[in-house]
């Protein structure tokens, strides 16, 4: 080696040191954001800054951050002497529970977390990068929505979103963590996911904010009564899940992707259970009244049948009169689907037929098998009902199951009657293996009802009518509604002892984990809207 070589191996050393240096000293400041007093503000709302929140999303020291030093390059309205290193968006992947996970978090600090064409363009290459390496997307939502200094180009960020997730639907899990603003055209892309998480006070959906609302319209409202997490979660049905503080909301989400499968082409992740499979469940012999007219919480049910007694509910606050929830059974994840007696009687309305649709289009997009526990009377009767869709939305129930492939489990509990009996997975429609207990009326109405139709003129030429309706109910009821009717006639696979439905559940999901449905040949389906 010459002195002249030497000369230059030692002067390009401490050259590399010094970018070095340099390079961990700017990704130190991106990550501390670009003001102190930014952060201390986020802190006083009770928001934790992007990477905090990443922090408890993702196992620890798993997260891989990509383009943290992409600047915008707008140049109009001052925004040429303001060009922070990440553009208010931090991007990549990381693990929970040693899974591949893809996330986005908005960065309130940076511009408000508004969005502009290169905050858009990171979004576009984690959706991307998720898509092609078949992992479920998180986004962290915590904008002020378009950047108003960017223009057109900020709204065509938008569009790229929106395209991707319609792209990614049914192909990997999408959820949207609402922890701060989220309005206008922003509102549609979480609206386009899988699953909404909503933390009280600090988050808010809505099209039009309140100034719109009260220019308009004249109505006085805050952001909270407007578009706010109890809104979402109780009202309009936007929100799954509604959350206190951030630590509980990301926990949960950490929770739900463990049961969830990375894309469409896996099954869901089985997790080893203490819970014998063969447990007996004497509980619900006590649990579930005989009496067809008394109510029950159908989630004491679900309780005793499912390992450890844990399932995870969602849409908990909206159209409660049915129950959707993701549990495990034999550590296999499960999505029940159960109506709820303690709520109007566990009557089909039309959120409660949209809210079950969706849980079950969803459990089919990934792989989810489906218990349906079936306790119901019909479809809720009256004018508002019938202007407010429920054909068009109990249409829209009766689609989900249909169109689904996943094994399908049904068991009537008690009471199934008319359309609500078939729409609730019936044998009819495709359910795998009907069961039922030796409580069920399955029958197109209520023996009292039936009988008023069948046997009106008898009943009306009696010289007792009571007595002879009476009489009449208790028959119609020993012909065509006692509990082996169905059974005996092919609709029903089995009566089984209540003690023993853990058990047959299980049995009869392990050998339908193989199961194989052919599906036509046709671009998509038209499910009615």
């Amino acid at each position: 080696m010459t002195i002249l070589d030497d000369t230059a191996t030692a002067a390009a050393g401490p050259d590399l040191r010094r970018a070095t240096d340099e390079l961990r000293r700017l990704k130190a400041e991106v990550g501390r954001g670009p003001d102190p007093a930014a952060t201390r503000r986020q802190h006083a709302r009770n928001k934790l800054t992007a990477h905090e929140r990443l922090e408890l999303l993702f196992d620890e020291g798993t997260f891989t951050e990509i383009e943290p030093l992409r600047r915008h390059r707008a140049t109009r309205f001052g925004m040429a002497d303001r060009r922070p290193h990440g553009d208010g968006v931090v991007a990549g992947w990381g693990e929970v529970f040693g899974r591949t996970v893809f996330a986005y978090a908005h960065d309130f600090r940076v511009f408000a977390g508004a969005l502009g064409e290169a905050h858009a363009a990171k979004v576009h290459k984690v959706m991307d990068l998720a898509e092609s390496a078949g992992a479920p997307l998180v986004g962290l939502n915590d904008g002020a929505g378009a950047r108003i200094q960017e223009g057109v180009t900020a709204l065509a960020g938008y569009g790229g979103i929106f395209r991707r997730n319609a792209a990614c639907s049914g192909v990997i899990p999408q959820l949207s963590v609402m922890l701060g603003p989220c309005a206008g055209g922003a509102a549609y892309s979480p609206a386009l996911t899988d699953f909404v998480f909503m933390v009280r006070d600090n988050a808010q959906m809505f099209v039009t904010g309140p100034d719109v609302v009260r220019a308009v319209t004249g109505e006085e409202v805050s952001h909270d009564e407007l578009g706010g997490a109890d809104v979402h979660s109780r009202v309009s049905g936007v929100c799954h899940f509604a959350y206190d503080n951030e630590a509980d909301c990301l926990a949960d989400v950490r929770y739900l992707l463990s049961l969830l499968p990375a894309n469409n082409r896996e099954t869901p992740p089985r997790a080893p259970s203490a819970d014998s499979p063969d447990r007996r469940t004497e509980a619900l012999l006590d649990i579930v009244p005989a009496d067809p007219g008394r109510g029950y919480d159908v989630r004491d049910v679900i309780e005793q049948l499912v390992d450890d007694g844990e399932y995870f509910e969602t849409h908990e606050s909206w159209a409660r009169n049915v129950v959707c929830a993701l549990a495990r059974l034999d550590g296999h994840p499960v999505g029940v689907v159960a109506n709820q007696p303690n709520v109007s009687a566990g009557v089909l309305d039309v959120h409660a037929s949209e809210k079950a649709a969706r849980f079950v289009s969803t459990c089919d997009a990934f792989n989810i098998p489906l218990v349906t526990l079936v306790d119901v009377p019909g479809f809720l009767p009256g004018v508002d009902q019938e202007h407010g869709g429920i054909i068009r939305h109990g249409a829209k129930l009766l689609y989900a199951y249909c169109n689904a492939t996943v094994p399908r489990v049904s068991l009537v509990l008690r009471k199934a009657y008319g359309g609500a009996y078939i729409v609730m997975d019936s044998r009819s429609i495709g359910a795998d293996v009907a069961l039922a207990w030796p409580t069920n009326e399955i029958a197109v109405m209520g023996a009292e009802g039936a009988a008023n139709v069948v046997f009106r003129r008898e009943i009306n030429a009696s010289d007792d009518p009571e007595a002879t309706r009476a009489r009449l109910v208790k028959e119609y009821t020993a012909e065509l509604m006692h509990p082996y009717f169905a059974a005996e006639n092919g609709l029903v696979d089995d009566v089984i002892d209540p003690a023993d439905t853990r058990r047959v559940l299980v049995r009869t999901l392990a050998v339908l984990r193989a199961k194989k449905a052919e599906v036509p040949d046709r671009k998509h389906g038209n499910p009615p809207t």
